[in-house]
């Protein structure tokens, strides 16, 4: 039997990357990604590997046939940091789902995450947590014959970029943060577990109940387990904490990643449903996901 095709967007980005390397592993599925430049060095480099690379873009709905047209199954993301979909989030998401739709795609996995504003009862607006949340009841009503929820945690890799160590202002590194560096409420993991969750969901056909939610993590932490495990290894790095209103400071965009820090102690990352949803993908994913002592010890040696 020919083996099926799986679309994959954002194959090229940390989600949709770790998404290819695990389908390519399982054998299975002939992988296609969408590329706004298919003669880019990633885009080469990925077609070295045997994916079909295809000239498509989420923010231009009519290129999208070409990314779905025969495909069994497609895995769809949106990218925050992308500041051409900042903001669009929801638009963005929801035209992709209803392309992949219309082009017959049977299995339709959506990368979301919770409803900060719902959960939060509006008290915090986390835009990029909110706009993902409200394409789930557009992946629900779009008739597909199967869908899956995935969710992503708080990636480690975060610590190697955006959220690296910090100079602090005793001189010190580190980080400064506007909640109680001791609650234990930040699930996280190696975004590449990601890939191994959706590769499992597309394997699994009807043994996975239709519509479940699989939340991807290697761990629930504090950011004193994330600088103890550190510190464990050789760093010499710190957490403080600081008021709101210093942190708002700190950089454009502040404020949102403020309002992301106090979701998370109010009412932990994944939110009250957490607990079904890492279930559901550890009982999925055989050998479950990658620690943060695994991971640090490879990847944040002193002084690299």
């Amino acid at each position: 039997m020919t083996e099926p095709v799986i679309s994959v967007v954002g194959g090229t980005g940390a989600q949709g990357g770790g998404v290819v390397d695990a389908l390519l592993a399982a054998r299975k599925f002939k992988v296609r990604v969408a590329s706004r430049n298919p003669s880019s060095d990633a885009a080469k480099a990925l077609t070295a590997r045997g994916v079909q690379v295809v000239k498509a873009d989420l923010l231009e709905p009519s290129s999208l046939k070409a990314l779905y047209d025969g495909a069994r199954g497609a895995f769809v993301v949106t990218n925050f940091g992308d500041p051409a979909q900042r903001g669009r989030e929801e638009e963005i998401g929801a035209g992709s789902v209803n392309a992949a739709r219309s082009a017959g795609v049977k299995h339709l996995i959506w990368s979301t995450l919770p409803d900060v504003e719902k959960i939060s009862g509006g008290r915090l607006k986390v835009e990029h947590f909110t706009m993902k949340a409200h394409v789930d009841a557009v992946v629900r009503s779009a008739g597909f014959e199967r869908h899956t929820f995935v969710e992503a945690p708080f990636y480690f890799q975060n610590f190697l970029n955006a959220l690296g160590p910090q100079p602090l202002p005793d001189g010190r590194r580190g980080w400064a943060v506007p909640m109680d560096p001791a609650a234990r409420v930040i699930h996280a993991g190696d975004i590449t577990d990601l890939g191994r969750t959706v590769a499992a969901a597309f394997g699994a056909g009807a043994e996975l109940a239709n519509g479940s939610y699989l939340a991807v993590c290697g761990g629930t932490y504090s950011w004193d387990d994330f600088v103890a495990t550190l510190n464990a290894l050789g760093h010499d790095l710190r957490v403080v904490r600081v008021a709101p209103e210093v942190f708002d400071g700190f950089f454009p965009g502040a404020k949102e990643l403020r309002e992301m820090f106090q979701y998370f102690e109010a009412h932990t990352y994944f939110g009250p449903d957490a607990r079904t949803a890492i279930t559901a993908a550890n009982a999925l994913v055989p050998g479950g996901f990658t620690a943060f002592s695994e991971w640090a010890r490879k990847n944040m040696k002193p002084g690299g």
